[in-house]
């Protein structure tokens, strides 16, 4: 468990210092989908992290869902933009539920051991 832990944190780490190192600068109109793609990520960590701590992760379920949750994302903010309607705050608001909900359980988690 706590090998794919530090893993998944090795992992963010990583992305996350070389994701800040690289020159590449996308164009404003794909800051929704940028942002979208980040919560999306995060969700995914935070919920393959509680799983491993209560022993019941799966890597089919959590690639399953990274791809999902991205694609359901992209596919709401196109859509919005195109009704011209910001839909893609269903999907801010519901990783952002997620991501804490992950986050409370993660830490309860910790301080009980």
């Amino acid at each position: 468990m706590w090998l794919g832990i530090f893993f998944a944190l090795v992992g963010l780490i990583l992305g996350t210092a070389i994701g800040l190192n690289v020159p590449l600068v996308f164009p404003q109109a794909y800051g929704k989908y940028i942002g979208l793609a980040v919560l999306a990520a995060l969700d995914s960590v935070f919920g393959g992290i509680r799983a491993s701590m209560e022993d019941r992760f799966d890597d089919v379920i959590f690639l399953s869902g990274f791809f999902a949750n991205a694609l359901l994302a992209a596919g709401l903010v196109f859509l919005g933009d195109r009704l011209g309607v910001e839909l893609y705050t269903a999907a801010i608001v519901a990783f952002g539920v997620r991501l804490f909900q992950n986050l409370g359980v993660i830490r309860r988690h910790l301080l009980k051991k």
